[in-house]
């Protein structure tokens, strides 16, 4: 009885197939969506850049790319950007912490309470939906211009886009959690602490992403109307005396701060929320 021997593949291709397992992403697959959005950027800075050299647009209103860059670069060299950015970073701040330490707590007792969540549903979405900008005269009638009329448009741009994630984490709870926590019989501090606050993190992140976003515009708006300082009031301030490269600068820093709040509170959420399977 004859045993036919199975010839082995050749080591080409044997190294072939082990490459082909061991293919790792390029750097541009990896930073996809990173690249695209700078050559978008890109593309919209030469296409402003070219309608300003060909006399499209006035620079003496519009500014252009080339002279805010100059003046990014003036402003960062010689130090004078630095106090505005420090006093809107401080009032952003400080809102934040605000917000932070009020909202997941009223947020998780509200949306673990079916009567509050009732009572309070149509008026969080009412004023969330509503413009903070209208009540402007009605803080400044209470608080002021000062720094604590600031400190309090941040917290009432920023508090309830937190509040309507935080209640949906509260509400969206595993029925399986709370099982194993009345079988300890946990009191209902206790489930709040230890059960529903951990497994309701992905929301409290994404609310903390939206609303680090709208703190840093409530900021803004709040320096453009009744600041003496920040990044709004430089804007306003050199817009007023026509020095547009100054002002488009001030905003180009006004969107990497917002660009690095935002990207590092999603990385925080990425990294703290990795057990969290999303759909």
């Amino acid at each position: 009885m004859t045993r036919t021997l199975r010839q082995s593949p050749p080591e080409s291709e044997v190294d072939a197939s082990a490459r082909s397992l061991d293919v790792r992403p390029s750097l541009w697959s990896r930073h996809r969506e990173l690249w695209l959005g700078l050559i978008g950027l890109l593309v919209i800075l030469l296409a402003w850049q070219l309608c300003a050299w060909f006399g499209v647009i006035d620079v003496t209103f519009t500014s252009s790319p080339v002279g805010a860059i100059a003046s990014l670069g003036d402003a960062f060299a010689s130090g004078e950007i630095w106090p505005p950015v420090g006093s809107t970073l401080a009032s952003v701040g400080i809102g934040m912490l605000i917000t932070v330490v009020v909202g997941i707590p009223v947020g998780l007792v509200i949306g673990r309470s079916p009567v509050l969540y009732g009572l309070t549903e149509q008026a969080i979405s009412i004023m969330y939906a509503v413009p903070f900008v209208v009540f402007l005269p009605i803080i400044i009638f209470w608080f002021g211009i000062g720094d604590e009329a600031r400190i309090v448009i941040v917290v009432w741009s920023a508090l309830f886009p937190l509040l309507i994630n935080v209640v949906a984490g509260g509400r969206n709870l595993d029925a399986n959690f709370l099982r194993v926590s009345q079988a300890f019989c946990a009191s209902r501090v206790r489930t709040l602490w230890s059960v529903a606050l951990p497994a309701t993190l992905p929301y409290i992140l994404a609310g903390v992403r939206q609303a680090v976003g709208r703190a840093l515009v409530g900021a803004i708006v709040a320096e453009l109307f009744m600041g003496t300082d920040g990044l709004g009031y430089l804007v306003q301030q050199e817009t007023a005396n026509f020095q547009m490269d100054n002002a488009m600068a001030a905003i180009a820093v006004i969107a990497i701060v917002a660009v690095v709040l935002t990207r590092g509170v999603a990385y925080l959420e990425r990294k703290l929320t990795f057990w969290s399977v999303n759909d």
